[in-house]
């Protein structure tokens, strides 16, 4: 009974902080019409994916056609009307929708012979598409994406009105409804178009993998690994949502998931609530840094900075793995500090047998990396790695998967894949806006100005923007905007353009657990029972990592692994982690013993001297921690 109420809690607090999952719960005949939908839109998906896409526009009409659709039908128009039988309003509302996107594949001819021209059918389908895209979007995404896109909008007539640098001439409402849903700039753009190939077929992926017990897998292996050490359930969090980050596309879901178990551990320990819940909100936000998905923005910024996929994950790679130290070791100290033990290995899954009844499980997530890095495309991996999963479950008859399962895994793929669907489709308007008006660059010289065309006031400023822009948006919505308006300041000081890119995805990341609007936070705190705001503030000190990694690998690009030279790779690699233990230590107020005041205070110098590269601050940053450590541990033994 009492698991059932924790399952229940959970879902509870995934709705309310989570819009993608609020779903509705239909039975009988609509229910089966629904899934019908669904269904066809991953064939759909699967057949031009097999047999080749159609051309970019068609592809993404169909795409964000099915997608309304569903939006509409599975999310209704208020949270108070039942979830059990669809309105009429909404039904009316999904095939509205669903008719402007097909409007362009019908028409498709002679808008690419008038391209540039609209007539008024044209107008007027153009307004209904555009609105029906918001709608949509306030149901599925939320509120705070809504609010950016309208300020974009409002921007776009009031370009005449706007002091210095905004001003400019203002667009009429038939050239921005031209522009934004009659051609590749707008809500057809960049990210719809990868949302309609990669991030659709890796959302399948990550379906199919959830339904073999993938989940349950990490978190079993991740208690076996860790849960034993000191302060193991904070360990096993840290450790499972990183595995879970691989695949998952949310924070919040990630938070709920793995924190209905292990936020109770960690409590059941020791820990306070506010922190256990603060442990799990900056693992599950950190897993959005884990390569290969990265909530879906590693496949849109291979697009926007024109490399290939595979070499945005190698960048990845480093920085990821740097959080999840720092995150380590914050867990760590506060466990030291505290003097939590973990759970007896009495009580917890033997390594071995895990991987022996399910290692299995994870053999699909080994070849995709290992396909990705021959050279397959990320659609021909995924393929692959879908086809896989449904072969790899089917060695052991525990995991093993039904057909209706099989079936039922194409449906869920489909409505999985809405939250990120609609938030591109509304993305493409703020790109739409932005390309016409010049605004991103714009910002960026008025920036620029602000902090004096200095390197560091310009990348901490920057930072702040990237925050404010990411606050309550999902994370491929979050990056699209992140990167539209804040990295082109960067990239005006000269820093590369990938290096520019990951910087404000990182802060945009970030903002899921800095207060006041941190979701992944907030869910942790739901779950605990602690509060909000002193979660948010916990998972902010513990999440240090990510809010001073970028200005190292901006610093030093040998964390992106962009240097060829491996010992440069391997010292900036070594002393970044230095960095990391003695600014977790210093927040924490624990090393070897308790620290004090001072002690706090020459560990984050030593810290913050390890972010700049150079032989002078490495060798400063590592003698104060090699001081304060050697003091710790003589006072200890003493």
């Amino acid at each position: 009974m009492k698991e059932k109420n924790d399952q229940d809690l959970a879902q509870e607090i995934l709705k309310k902080y989570d819009a993608e999952s609020d779903t509705m719960m239909y039975t009988g005949i609509m229910a089966k019409i629904v899934s019908a939908i669904a269904i066809t839109f991953s064939v759909f998906q699967l057949y031009t994916a097999i047999f080749g896409v159609l051309d970019a526009q068609l592809q993404r009409a169909v795409h964000l056609g099915f997608g309304v659709a569903l939006a509409y039908l599975l999310y209704p128009t208020r949270k108070s009307w039942s979830r059990t039988k669809l309105h009429p309003l909404d039904l009316l509302l999904a095939v509205v929708a669903a008719a402007a996107p097909a409007y362009i594949v019908y028409a498709y001819q002679q808008l690419v012979l008038r391209a540039g021209t609209v007539t008024t059918l044209d107008f007027a389908v153009g307004i209904v598409g555009i609105l029906t895209v918001i709608e949509a979007t306030r149901r599925v995404v939320g509120i705070p994406m809504v609010v950016v896109v309208f300020a974009f909008l409002v921007y776009a007539f009031a370009g005449p009105y706007m002091p210095g640098v905004l001003a400019h001439r203002g667009l009429t409402p038939e050239q921005l409804v031209s522009h934004i849903y009659f051609t590749t700039e707008g809500v057809f753009g960049i990210p719809l178009g990868v949302s309609s190939t990669f991030i659709f077929l890796f959302i399948l992926f990550g379906a199919y993998l959830e339904s073999t017990g993938l989940g349950k897998f990490f978190i079993d292996m991740a208690n076996s690994v860790a849960g034993w050490a000191s302060g193991g359930p904070a360990k096993v969090a840290v450790l499972s949502s990183g595995l879970m980050g691989t695949v998952s596309g949310s924070s919040v879901a990630n938070v709920v998931g793995t924190g209905s178990l292990t936020i109770p551990m960690m409590k059941k320990l020791g820990y306070h609530k506010d922190f256990a819940g603060a442990v799990e909100a900056a693992a599950s936000t950190g897993g959005q840094l884990m390569p290969p998905v990265m909530g879906a923005a590693a496949f849109l910024m291979a697009e926007f900075v024109g490399v290939p996929y595979v070499e945005i994950v190698k960048a990845a790679v480093i920085p990821a793995l740097l959080y999840f130290v720092g995150l380590w070791l914050g867990v760590h100290f506060e466990a030291k500090r505290n003097n939590l033990q973990g759970v007896p290995r009495s009580q917890l899954p033997r390594l071995g047998v895990i991987l022996r009844e399910r290692g299995h499980l994870a053999l699909p997530l080994i070849v995709i990396v290992y396909l990705l890095v021959s050279g397959y495309t990320p659609m021909r991996a995924a393929l692959v790695a879908i086809v896989l999963s449904i072969v790899c479950s089917a060695l052991r008859k525990s995991t093993r998967m039904k057909p209706i399962e099989v079936i039922k895994g194409l449906e869920n793929g489909a409505r999985n894949v809405l939250g990120v669907l609609i938030a591109c489709a509304s993305a493409g308007i703020i790109i739409g806006v932005v390309t016409k008006t010049g605004v991103g660059l714009k910002l960026a010289s008025g920036l620029l100005d602000f902090s004096g065309g200095l390197l560091l006031p310009s990348m901490f400023f920057t930072m702040l923007t990237a925050i404010v822009l990411g606050m309550g948006v999902p994370t491929t919505a979050n990056y699209v905007i992140t990167s539209t308006i804040a990295a082109p300041a960067l990239l005006q000081l000269g820093i590369p353009i990938l290096q520019a890119h990951m910087f404000v995805f990182y802060y945009g990341i970030i903002a899921d657990v800095t207060p006041p609007v941190a979701l992944a936070a907030y869910a942790g705190s739901g779950i605990s029972g602690g509060n909000a705001l002193r979660t948010g503030v916990n998972a902010s000190k513990l999440a240090i990592a990510a809010f001073i990694i970028p200005y190292m690998f901006v610093l030093s690009p040998e964390l992106l692994m962009l240097s060829p030279e491996p010992l440069h790779i391997l010292v900036a690699v070594l002393t970044a982690i230095i960095g990391m233990v003695a600014l977790s230590s210093a927040l924490i107020g624990y090393l070897a013993d308790q620290c004090a005041a001072w002690e706090r205070l020459v560990l984050i110098l030593s810290g913050l001297l390890m972010i700049k590269p150079g032989v002078t601050t490495d060798l400063a940053g590592v003698a104060l921690f090699a001081v304060v450590l050697f003091l710790q541990m003589r006072r200890k033994k003493a």
